[in-house]
């Protein structure tokens, strides 16, 4: 049973509409203003919207953009008087399904609403068709034939339409900013801004005022006020990047724009409201930066609503001629020399390379052939790689103690440097890089008690 929303202020006609709705079988919540719609839209599982354009406070139209950000899949049919089609034209273009022009009679209506609902349940039909068959997602200037990245792009396709904070992980170099584009690029916000913050090129104790700008006389230099990244970003998409390294300070300041959709500027006492989607990224471990205690746990959650993990380059290296042929077309644009292709042998030498730099170091690489080939084409020779980089990631491989497990080793880690710090819990979590409570909960574990918690004995 499909679940419609009514949102239409005369009191007659919403309860016509409810009435008749309601024999053809679908569910309906109904309101007289859009600002209730918006709060049942964020409660209920709705399945179309049926609004007025001309409604009091928040305008219809306003309205039906707002419920197309919530959920750009949602159908929303608009109601307008017989002299506003212009309006119900401007509405289409906003987003809406379809529109139906008043007076109508309550027949017509169900058909537009039953129409509206068969599309949807067919668009969603076709999408769950498509992946089941392994549909190949392509975008211009992303190379993603293999399955591991398919996998990211599926899910990039599923999540751009929602509103859903993501957070994204990866190693330096594997495309971070570029799923960050493309999620904006499909999302409902595609036509608003996209703004780029990275964390680790901005000073620790500048990285506030970035990001939610300052008042003149904040500080020492603040001789303007200064918008920040936030409000740059309203009605788009604020892509945050090495969000393992925003301080402390500022980490509470983001979860309150998460949480509550405002904040203050720096040195400032107005609260400003934006609307503003967030896509984080990380090359760090979040989850044992919580155990450091140098995250906070409840700042984690709410980024993590969809994570999307890029995979390295070394673990999807069939897409590695296509990825070097992209980047010699680029620099034939640019280059005066003539550059045809690359030669077997050279794709041979690119397929055999770890790659710890992933796709960024694969791009320098390409450009250095291209400068270095002395023809058309790039030969085996024009291929140089950095094997010392491919050196020690090959001898950081973990070797355990023969006859040792890795819970075994830990154990015994843990216990040493308990011994050296004489007990000393502070001392031995420094000493291994250790939150206090984390190596609490490590000592419990090997049977090592926590004295300050026992009971004094009287």
């Amino acid at each position: 049973m499909a679940t419609i929303l009514i949102v239409e202020d005369e009191a007659r006609m919403r309860r016509l509409l409810e009435l008749d709705l309601g024999e053809a079988g679908y569910q309906t919540f109904s309101t007289a203003d859009a600002e209730k719609g918006m709060d049942l839209l964020r409660r209920e599982q709705v399945d179309l919207v049926l609004t007025d354009l001309k409604l009091p406070g928040m305008g219809g139209l306003e309205f039906l953009q707002a419920a197309k950000r919530l959920n750009g899949a949602l159908p929303v049919v608009v109601m307008t008087a017989y002299g506003s089609v212009e309006t119900a034209v401007e509405a289409m273009k906003a987003g809406a399904s379809d529109y139906v022009l008043k007076p109508f009679a309550l027949a017509e209506m169900r058909l537009v609403v039953q129409k509206e609902l068969d599309v949807r349940h067919l668009r969603e039909e076709n999408r769950t068709l498509r992946e089941a068959l392994g549909r190949q997602y392509t975008y211009p200037n992303i190379v993603a034939r293999s399955a591991k990245m398919q996998e990211v792009l599926a899910l990039v396709e599923r999540v751009a339409a929602t509103p859903s904070t993501v957070l994204i992980g990866g190693e330096s170099g594997v495309g971070k900013d570029l799923i960050a584009r493309l999620i904006h690029q499909r999302s409902t916000r595609a036509s608003g801004p996209f703004v780029k913050i990275n964390s680790t090129a901005i000073p620790e104790n500048l990285l506030e005022s970035e990001l939610f700008g300052y008042e003149k006389g904040a500080f020492t230099g603040a001789t303007t006020s200064k918008p920040g990244k936030f409000e740059l970003a309203d009605k788009g998409t604020l892509f945050l990047d090495e969000i393992g390294d925003v301080p402390p300070p500022t980490q509470v300041k983001l979860l309150r724009v998460l949480q509550e959709r405002e904040f203050e500027r720096l040195g400032g006492t107005r609260t400003i409201k934006v609307d503003v989607r967030l896509i984080a990224a990380t090359n760090r471990d979040l989850r044992a930066a919580l155990e450091q205690g140098t995250f906070r746990e409840d700042l984690y959650y709410r980024l993590n609503v969809v994570p999307i993990d890029i995979p390295p380059l070394r673990e999807h290296k069939e897409d590695i001629p296509e990825l070097a042929n992209l980047f010699l077309s680029r620099l034939a644009q640019r280059s005066e020399k003539k550059l045809d292709g690359i030669k077997p042998e050279a794709l041979r030498a690119l397929m055999d390379f770890h790659w710890p730099g992933n796709v960024r170091e694969l791009e320098n690489i390409v450009e250095r052939a291209c400068a270095l080939a002395r023809g058309p084409f790039i030969e085996g020779p024009d291929i140089h790689m950095d094997r010392t980089a491919e050196r020690s990631v090959g001898a950081q491989a973990p070797v355990l103690p023969e006859g040792k497990t890795l819970d075994q080793w830990e154990d015994e880690i843990i216990r040493e440097a308990y011994r050296r710090a004489n007990g000393n819990k502070s001392e031995a979590a420094r000493m291994l890089g250790l939150s206090r409570n984390a190596l609490r909960y490590r000592l419990e574990k090997i049977g090592i008690p926590d004295e300050s918690s026992k009971a004094p004995q009287g």
